[in-house]
């Protein structure tokens, strides 16, 4: 019998995952069979898949304890790529407080805390579970900035305070794409908060390769040391006013990949799965 794995999603109503057929057609090219399937459909018998490759499960961020709580079942039946150990970390960016790496200053306010932070030129306000900056606001209004994160802690969450980065701008967002532990390609990003910014395959200069420099590599290399044995990270980086490169987040949940706009790509991540089982 040959190999089956399951390419976990979610309910897609508008056609948002543009790259599951992408995927599916490259896993066919290594032998392995790959279903696309919900990680909330109720009728899915998980074991009977060699493995369950957790793709875009993008509906996650409101459903978290039963997307983590789901995670943890499946694992119990069939391996699950990135391991739940790995979403359940990666799914609430208080992991960055842990990593001993270069990153985006970063103020932190939870439940029943104080609301406390330096005075800032501009603000960015998010929570740390969220995505596609759900919840995120920009602002130079100091008082907007504490009103959001006292609302965010208020409600149980944990409020992020970070400076806003104008080099964005210009130089964009870094994002290394690694399978296998193997770096991949880089892409050109715009960040989401800059107006210009757009959706995959949208915008003048979003999604272009990019060749990262050696400290970027570098930094992206100290961060998968964190998270060994992950079939796919995204590690987006920016450069801080000095030129430095930090650390915005790795994306080891549901992260887009670009995959259409690098060639072999997908059969990178195909090679690297199929090394894997």
């Amino acid at each position: 019998m040959g190999v089956s794995v399951a390419y976990v999603t979610f309910a897609d109503p508008e056609g948002g995952d543009d790259e599951k057929e992408v995927v599916v057609a490259a896993w066919a090219e290594e032998g392995i069979a790959g279903e696309i399937v919900r990680w909330d459909d109720p009728e899915v018998d998980w074991a009977v898949f060699d493995a369950a490759v957790v793709r875009t499960p993008w509906d996650y961020v409101e459903r978290r304890e039963e997307f983590l709580a789901w995670a943890h079942r499946t694992e119990s039946v069939t391996r699950v790529l990135n391991p739940a150990a790995v979403l359940e970390r990666n799914t609430d960016k208080t992991y960055l407080r842990e990593l001993d790496v270069p990153s985006i200053p970063t103020y932190w306010v939870g439940p029943g805390e104080a609301v406390d932070f330096p005075v800032l030129d501009e603000y960015v306000v998010k929570p740390s579970v969220s995505a596609g900056a759900r919840d995120t606001i920009r602002t130079v209004d100091r008082k907007e900035a504490e009103a959001h994160a006292a609302r965010l802690a208020s409600g149980g969450r944990t409020a992020m305070i970070q400076p806003y980065l104008d080099m964005v701008e210009a130089e964009g967002e870094t994002s290394l794409l690694y399978f296998g532990g193997r770096f991949s390609h880089a892409i050109r990003r715009n960040a989401m908060l800059v107006e210009s910014a757009s959706r995959p395959g949208q915008g003048n200069d979003h999604g272009k390769l990019r060749v990262p420099g050696p400290d970027q590599f570098a930094l992206a290399e100290r961060v998968l040391g964190e998270f060994p044995e992950v079939l796919y990270a995204r590690v987006d980086l920016v450069r801080l006013a000095d030129g430095s490169p930090a650390l915005i987040e790795v994306e080891l949940t549901e992260p887009y990949l670009f995959l259409r706009y690098a060639p072999g790509a997908a059969a990178n991540l195909a090679r690297a799965l199929a090394e894997a089982l």
